[in-house]
């Protein structure tokens, strides 16, 4: 009997044990990912760039544990930026160049709902100072009223907020060759100058120009990174990677 007995328990405790494993497996699956979108226009030269600038940043992204990637380019359905997308996403990062105009000012409306009403975080790289939605966002025409010169210059990238969780786990870095865009740049105080940067000219000469600011839009986050001229792979370099990390995990709403 007593044989009989500790058969049963023992089914008994591993049917219990079975039972807390699934709900536990079930809880877990059922847990809300963060999601972020990294949109760019298709501009990039393949031989840079094979899957774009999209496909780079987004590859840099995937250390980010608990997060789902995505990719959206112009040539989606809504431009990659449908109510739908931008309902589920947390932090939205955006590169355009030669295609902003091209954006309909519906979806711009959109993102800047999103992002002053419900605490989207806006992540715009190098070009997309010009952006539709930086600017809207901003209430700036977010020009760099020195001129923009890609004649290959080095830049140091300097950690000026060290504090700042954007900088976390970050030192002063270079990037050998990059466009230069000459302050002063047309935008409100930032919250935070986070990186700034010395460009190395040709003839020897430096020049400062600032490469990371935040700003709170509303809601939400917004941070804006200088470097990411689509003719250099910065997008590959594993320091600039870690800027975009530590970036989307501030930019994200609390929950």
């Amino acid at each position: 009997m007593s044989e009989h007995l500790s058969r049963r328990a023992i089914l008994a405790l591993g049917a219990v044990a079975a039972g807390e494993l699934l709900l536990s497996e079930r809880g877990f699956a059922s847990e809300p990912r963060r999601r972020v979108v990294v949109w760019s226009e298709g501009t990039a030269p393949k031989n840079v760039y094979p899957h774009d600038i999209r496909g780079a940043v987004a590859d840099g992204l995937k250390p980010l544990a608990g997060w789902e990637i995505v990719t959206a380019t112009l040539s989606d359905p809504d431009q990659g930026v449908s109510e739908e997308s931008l309902n589920k996403t947390d932090v939205l990062i955006w590169w355009g160049h030669q295609r902003h105009g091209e954006v309909k000012d519906e979806n711009v409306a959109r993102i800047v709902r999103r992002v002053k009403e419900e605490g989207l975080g806006f992540i715009a790289l190098h070009s997309a100072h010009w952006s539709k939605a930086l600017k809207k966002l901003l209430g700036t025409n977010c020009g760099w009223k020195g001129g923009y010169v890609e004649d290959g210059s080095g830049l140091e990238i300097v950690i000026k907020d060290k504090q700042h969780p954007i900088a976390r786990g970050l030192s002063d870095f270079t990037l050998p060759h990059t466009e230069r865009y000459t302050e002063p740049f047309e935008c409100p105080e930032p919250d935070s100058l986070v990186l700034d940067g010395i460009y190395s000219r040709k003839d020897g000469s430096k020049e400062e120009s600032r490469q990371g600011l935040t700003w709170k839009v509303g809601k939400g986050k917004v941070f804006y990174f200088q470097p990411g001229h689509e003719t250099y792979p910065h997008f590959f370099d594993e320091n600039v990677r870690k800027v975009l990390r530590n970036a989307v995990v501030w930019a994200a709403p609390t929950k």
